[in-house]
């Protein structure tokens, strides 16, 4: 006891804050003896304040080490997006020659398309901070960036122009009333952020009357169509100026449109709202803009002929959202877990913006802070209303897609970056192009078309969006009745406890269970079967099939990924209007058929020799399983 009276101690928790890792985590160090000095007091665990984590994992304490060689860890930035906090507070991924890389290129408007959670608003707020005129001096949160060592010509742009930002990340309601009130708020908070205006000599009086309108509230829904054109007007005399107007996540209240049923109301403000801010405004020095999608089709940005886009399949600005394998690395050492660069690799890696390959940062952030755990972090951030509209209209050549998918295979697509949301109900094939854009997708290969298109071959990027498709499709197979939550429990219990009989019951219920939705014999009855066979079974098995023409027999066999499982073989066969009693012998029949041709061969060549055979037959609704 003698060290815990001479030194400060800390907790579990206020350690795993400033290591960025989980309590459980360092809690377990302890339990291990991995961390000197750490001295249990009741049921928790005390530690040294100066203890530390280096790169062998192993925490010493500075009874071991040199003062000097004592590093505290900046925590991780999960869910902040403002920059001069980040960047002084927690550890920052320097995305500061997105500014150079602008200032260079001087595009009039920008529209920066990338999925969500991909650094969309902390970059747009970064942008202002650089850019906007403030009474504090600003440069200090530049002086040790990446921009800073480019030149007197980028420094001196720093601090010098009005500013106007909009976030409509949090634009998410029910109703166009709530959206409008929404928005109404928004604009009064930025109005109220320019007080100067209000008292300014360089303003109309009657300019200033609108300014109070918007800033009490009291702003009708024709009156803050015109809300970014006025202010952009009143800052421009007040400062002799033309602002920068920076507009986040642009598409979230058309998104919200789409599917509450108020799409034309928010398009139509939407197409005001923007024409007057970066359409002929003469009083606009650069404008900004991210989002999701490029909303083309609907005319939001009809005859903006300056606007420049740069989505995801575009080489400008392609490092700036998202983590480079660079970035992912350096951080890893950072926190003493370069150990864990492939395990992150596998799950958060495999994104192409442009020519780059992007680590998603919201994940790798919380895998990071967790300590390394796995987990579907950016999937749990939000709906994937994407996936269940699609699922909603999948045609047959849709539903083979997603098998193949599903199969780690790649298919080949039509991409359209102008494509909109109710586009899918008159073109399911459409969906391809929206998946892609909001992260769902990877394109390897493309090529670009005569029309804007691009010919593509598209792939899951990671083991965290198959692990969404997985889940997506489950969920619709049990909001449809075709397996209950019961039945997709059983299995993964008696997978988990490699408990055979079980599993066979497991697996002969999901059988019977999906004759009851689907239509037994038409096409879409095997690939439902199959996909939510995946959905149940792929994180312990590697599931292939043989689709065959003809007397509509389907082979699938499962291919165990530890040791610990079982191979499984399923040989299905249908006919119409049989008796229980020819279906059993059908069942017999494809249950001879593995034995009779050697499909357990491939399995016994890769040393699996515990194999579930099943023979499967179905008739109309019914199902007779056989199995060994």
């Amino acid at each position: 006891m003698k060290r815990v009276e001479m030194i400060k101690m800390k907790t579990c928790r206020q350690l795993a804050l400033e290591w960025g890792i989980s309590e459980r985590t360092v809690n377990d160090l302890c339990k291990k003896g991995k961390i000197d000095g750490a001295v249990k007091e009741g049921k928790s665990w005390m530690i040294p304040d100066d203890a530390r984590k280096p790169t062998d994992g192993r925490v010493s304490s500075r009874k071991y080490i040199k003062r000097s060689e004592t590093k505290e860890m900046k925590p991780l930035p999960i869910g902040i997006s403002d920059y001069v906090r980040v960047q002084s507070e927690y550890y920052y991924v320097d995305k500061t020659m997105l500014i150079k890389d602008f200032l260079d290129q001087k595009p009039l408007v920008s529209l920066f398309t990338r999925p969500r959670r991909f650094g969309k608003t902390l970059n747009m707020d970064m942008l202002r901070v650089f850019f906007e005129i403030s009474e504090e001096d600003t440069s200090r949160y530049f002086s040790d960036k990446a921009i800073w060592k480019c030149g007197e010509e980028y420094r001196s742009q720093q601090g010098t122009y009005p500013v106007v930002f909009l976030t409509f990340k949090d634009v998410k309601f029910d109703t166009w009333e709530a959206t409008i009130d929404k928005i109404r708020g928004l604009l009064q908070e930025e109005y109220g952020r320019h007080p100067e205006l209000a008292f300014s000599d360089k303003v109309a009086d009657y300019e200033k009357e609108y300014f109070q309108k918007v800033l009490n509230g009291t702003a009708s829904e024709v009156d803050l169509t015109s809300a970014l054109e006025k202010l952009s007007k009143m800052l421009a005399a007040h400062y002799k100026k033309a602002p920068i107007i920076i507009i986040d996540e642009y598409d979230t209240p058309i998104q919200e449109g789409y599917s509450k049923d108020f799409y034309d109301e928010i398009i139509g403000f939407m197409r005001n709202f923007f024409s007057g801010a970066f359409k002929d405004n003469k009083n606009l020095s650069y404008g900004f803009l991210t989002g999701i999608l490029r909303i083309a089709q609907e005319s939001i940005f009809s005859g903006l002929n300056n606007l420049t886009v740069n989505s995801v399949m575009d080489e400008e600005y392609d490092n700036y959202f998202g983590f480079t394998r660079d970035e992912v690395v350096e951080m890893l050492e950072y926190y003493g877990m370069s150990e864990k660069e492939r395990e992150l690799k596998e799950w958060y890696d495999g994104y192409l913006f442009g020519s780059e390959e992007i680590y998603n940062p919201w994940s790798v952030i919380n895998y990071i802070a967790k300590g390394g755990i796995p987990q579907a972090y950016w999937v749990n951030t939000g709906k994937n209303e994407i996936l269940e509209d699609v699922l909603k209209i999948a045609t047959d050549d849709i539903t083979e897609k997603l098998f193949a998918l599903l199969q780690g295979e790649m298919v080949v697509a039509r991409i359209d970056q102008n494509v909109v949301y109710r586009s899918l109900s008159e073109d399911p094939a459409n969906i391809y192009s929206l998946l892609l854009v909001a992260g769902y997708l990877k394109t390897p290969r493309k090529e670009l078309q005569a029309d804007g298109t691009y010919l593509c071959e598209v792939s899951i990027p990671n083991r965290e969006i198959g692990a969404v498709y997985k889940s997506e499709i489950l969920s619709h197979l049990l909001q449809i009745g075709a397996v209950t939550r019961t039945t997709a429990n059983r299995i993964a219990e008696s997978l988990y406890t490699n408990d055979h009989k079980k599993l066979q019951k497991a697996i002969a219920e999901y059988m019977d269970k999906s004759i009851s939705f689907y239509d037994a014999g038409a096409e879409g009855f095997y690939h439902g079967l199959v996909l939510g066979l995946i959905a149940l079974m792929d994180n312990q098995y590697k599931i292939k099939s043989n689709r065959e023409s003809g007397d509509g027999r389907y082979d699938i066999s499962l291919f165990p990924r530890e040791e610990k499982y079982p191979g499984i073989i399923m040989e299905l066969k249908w006919k119409k209007n049989l008796s229980e009693e020819a279906l059993d012998g059908l069942a017999d029949e494809a249950f001879e058929q593995i034995e009779k041709m050697r499909y357990d061969s491939e399995m016994k060549e890769d040393g699996i020799r515990d194999i579930l055979k099943f023979g499967i037959a179905f008739s109309g609704k019914k199902v007779s399983v056989k199995i060994k």
